[in-house]
């Protein structure tokens, strides 16, 4: 018999029972449809907190301390209180270390900028400034933003207006949250407007207006003033890690920070305790990686330099195994339904053997071969597998878009956003698809084994 013949034969067989095979093909949806289901769900999951924050740029990026320095100490890049951010532009004291470590200066950024899969390399600085618009005043933490970060992240759309044109523009963007504590009915009519910042500054004791630094003798602080527009307002991104994606109240771009710091009061009795000091000395830098594959190797470059420096790459390396595990463990609970249909399909096919016996000896006697018997059986399975696959995918999408569509509407009414908890990607389309056939030849297998060894003169004596 050719393939094409024991197809048709196959389909026909199957035709013939039509109700047995339309439940048997149920069952097999209905398994699928769980089993893609629960698949689609930690796919979605991972997609929404893996994803997200990979495409915010965050795990590209590794922070670098000057040699000794630990993590959570001083970092520059942290608003509030605490650290060297609540106390001006610079760096905390910390104990000299011994070895090669290293201060995070311009040429060491210039030697870090230098290694291989380093795509930006920019200090990070923030200090405290006196925010004033119509009047009003507000204590705020103003933040370098670079180029680098253009299009990227918290930065990849505007709420309102642009981002900085360059590093020396004069302009300044706000988050969300700020703008609308300042303007909360219609926070966009805030571009073009201008904002006036107050900061401290480093001068000469003899100066009148001045106050002198405890411990800096020769130097004293006094208060500036500069007025920036407002060109953009960003929202800043939600979740654990937020700080991290560089979205701060106020913003600046870089190169004027780097100004307001070098003028600083901390900058300036850094120099006075060290004339040989060339240039300026930062808390913190970030290095960005070219791809998120090679944050790891870049870091322990990095480190080889005698620089403190960590990442946020463990954590998503973590994040994806937990997930891999949340996928094995759904699809067995998934596969419960299938098993249970593939039960359904050795049945089906028992039945079938049952009811065509003296069918099956007719062939034989007239030249049918066992593997043609065997194959019939074979393909009428994967028949019900394949079509049953099919439906079941449609079936755990349409599910899963109902469950997505109930899950956004409670989400958005406790005051989260709203995103797809199910996924459902072509691989996983296909390998569902695949694995149905799969499990019902495996079901099949010996229904067809069965039939095949059935004696020619038996079969035809059969009633």
């Amino acid at each position: 018999m050719t393939l094409r013949d024991t197809f048709g034969l196959a389909i026909r067989n199957l035709g013939q029972a039509k109700l047995r095979t339309s439940l048997t093909t149920l069952g097999v949806a209905i398994g699928i449809a769980s089993l893609a289901g629960m698949v689609s769900l930690g796919v979605g999951l991972q997609d929404q907190f893996v994803g997200r924050f990979t495409k915010s740029g965050m795990f590209d990026a590794i922070t670098v301390l000057a040699g000794g320095d630990q993590p959570g100490f001083a970092l520059g890049g942290r608003g509030g209180r605490g650290g060297a951010a609540g106390r001006g532009f610079g760096r905390a004291n910390r104990p000299d270390t011994p070895g090669n470590a290293r201060d995070i200066t311009d040429d060491a950024l210039k030697d870090l900028a230098a290694l291989p899969g380093v795509r930006a390399v920019y200090p990070q600085i923030r200090g405290p400034v006196e925010v004033k618009y119509h009047g009003e005043s507000e204590y705020a933490q103003v933040a370098g933003v670079p180029m680098a970060v253009r299009g990227e992240g918290a930065f990849q759309s505007m709420s309102y207006g642009r981002f900085f044109e360059s590093d020396a523009e004069n302009a300044c963007m706000l988050s969300l949250d700020f703008a609308k504590r300042i303007n909360d009915k219609d926070p966009g009519s805030l571009i073009g407007q201008p904002l006036t910042l107050n900061y401290a500054v480093a001068a000469r004791a003899a100066d009148a207006a001045a106050l002198p630094i405890p411990g800096s003798p020769g130097l004293s602080v006094q208060r500036a003033e500069l007025t920036c527009p407002i060109v953009g307002i960003v929202e800043r991104e939600s979740g654990p890690f937020a700080a991290a994606g560089g979205v701060s109240g106020l913003m600046m771009p870089l190169e004027k920070a780097k100004t307001l710091y070098a003028s600083s009061p901390v900058a300036a009795a850094a120099m006075l305790r060290d004339p040989s000091r060339k240039s300026m000395t930062y808390v913190s830098a970030v290095v960005r990686a070219s791809a998120a594959s090679s944050t790891q190797d870049v870091e322990e470059q990095i480190k080889k330099m005698g620089f403190s420096a960590f990442s946020l790459n463990d954590a998503l390396q973590g994040a994806k195994r937990a997930f891999i595990i949340l996928d094995i463990v759904l699809s067995l609970i998934g596969s419960i339904a299938l098993a249970v249909s593939s039960l359904g399909i050795m049945n089906t096919m028992v039945m079938s053997i049952l009811e065509r016996t003296r069918e099956i000896g007719i062939m034989k006697a007239i030249g049918g071969s066992d593997s043609d018997i065997r194959r019939i059986f074979l393909i009428e399975a994967s028949a019900i597998g394949g079509f049953g696959g099919i439906v079941g995918v449609a079936l755990g999408w349409l599910v899963g878009r109902i469950i997505n569509f109930g899950a956004n509407i409670y989400i958005e009414r406790q005051g989260g956003t709203a995103g797809d908890l199910f996924s459902l990607p072509f691989w996983l389309i296909g390998g569902a698809i695949g694995f149905s056939i799969a499990v019902s030849l495996a079901a099949g297998s010996y229904p067809a084994a069965r039939a095949a060894k059935l004696n020619p003169i038996e079969a035809l004596r059969h009633d």
